[in-house]
């Protein structure tokens, strides 16, 4: 399947909600008083967190798998992925009758690679650099004839994550800033289409670790830039390339990307653990890192949206951030 490069449409996102209707949850909107006084703003956290799987990525792959033809499902399905879209991906094979595998980095969350299993899918774990992913992928297709599905190039893939937007719009008026991690780019991609279709004077801004600035690089070079490596806490952003796709959506309707520090992204994690009472993954607290960094500077009580967009954290890195807390506080 040749995948088309333009950008989505109203309809296109309708369709998708509908298609996803009764089969992924309506996450809540939670108002966040306490870190909204640090910040100075009117806060509130889109909590992908309780998605199935714990992460966005149901929307978009049940969005992904629903437009294969009755031979690429036969085929069986094949991925790559930090962790978090090999769930989705085994969900969504396993709700439609598929066979899935997923090429994983060895440095995976084991807590990911586990919960991939138990959905159904096969595991391909690589030992070597994450941007060699794609490479053993394709040996595995080239081997058994699976059904590529490609981590970021489909529109389906941001057409459902552009139900995220909608519910956003939806659940609170007058919006200021949506803030969104960035990996490889179809989660901002829907969120950001859907809201400049409907709220154009809400601001959407994405936010990557500077281990793994792969939308940063693009946009600078007004084309796709593969990394030479990817390496950040929040490893569900540790995509070691763009896709036409989202590169145009992130420069049609994106009006800034900032990159975030680690120390920044682990402060985030804790303070929205500490106040919220929410555990999010690093990848899930990296929007709101730029706001507490600082890295984005809004006037006083700006209302503002920030993205979880995952909470698969490893107990053992949780306990490590938790007993070293002290040295991100200062």
């Amino acid at each position: 399947m040749v995948d088309e490069v333009r950008l989505l449409t109203a309809d296109d996102i309708e369709t998708t909600r509908n298609l996803l209707q009764g089969r992924v949850l309506r996450t809540p909107l939670i108002a966040a008083p306490q870190l909204g006084k640090i910040t100075n703003t009117e806060l509130y956290f889109k909590a992908e967190i309780f998605q199935h799987t714990a992460s966005y990525k149901p929307r978009a792959t049940i969005s992904r798998l629903s437009a294969l033809s009755d031979d690429e499902k036969e085929r069986g399905v094949l991925t790559i992925s930090a962790g978090n879209l090999a769930q989705g991906l085994a969900l969504a094979a396993a709700e439609l009758g598929i066979d899935a595998t997923v090429v994983l980095p060895a440095t995976a969350p084991k807590s990911k690679i586990a919960a991939t299993r138990a959905y159904g899918a096969q595991t391909v774990i690589h030992d070597g650099e994450i941007t060699q992913l794609m490479d053993r992928a394709q040996q595995l297709i080239d081997e058994h004839g699976y059904t590529f599905i490609h981590p970021l190039s489909a529109l389906s893939l941001a057409a459902g994550n552009a139900s995220i937007g909608m519910e956003i719009l939806e659940d609170l008026a007058d919006i200021d800033v949506v803030l969104v991690p960035v990996g490889g780019g179809t989660l901002i991609s829907g969120i950001a289409t859907a809201i400049k279709l409907h709220s154009p004077g809400t601001r959407v801004i994405g936010v990557e670790p500077v281990g793994a600035p792969s939308m940063t690089l693009s946009l600078q070079a007004g084309s796709v830039v593969p990394l030479a490596s990817a390496k950040s806490i929040a490893d569900g952003l540790c995509a070691p390339f763009t896709s036409e796709n989202t590169l145009l959506h992130t420069q049609k309707y994106v009006d800034e990307v900032l990159l975030v520090e680690e120390d920044e992204i682990v402060r985030a994690m804790l303070a929205i653990l500490e106040h919220s009472k929410l555990l999010c993954e690093g990848a899930g607290a990296t929007g709101f890192a730029a706001l507490l960094s600082q890295r984005l500077r809004l006037a006083a009580g700006s209302r503002v949206v920030c993205v979880l967009s995952g909470g698969n954290v490893d107990l053992p890195v949780l306990q490590k951030l938790i007993a070293d807390r002290h040295h991100y506080e200062n």
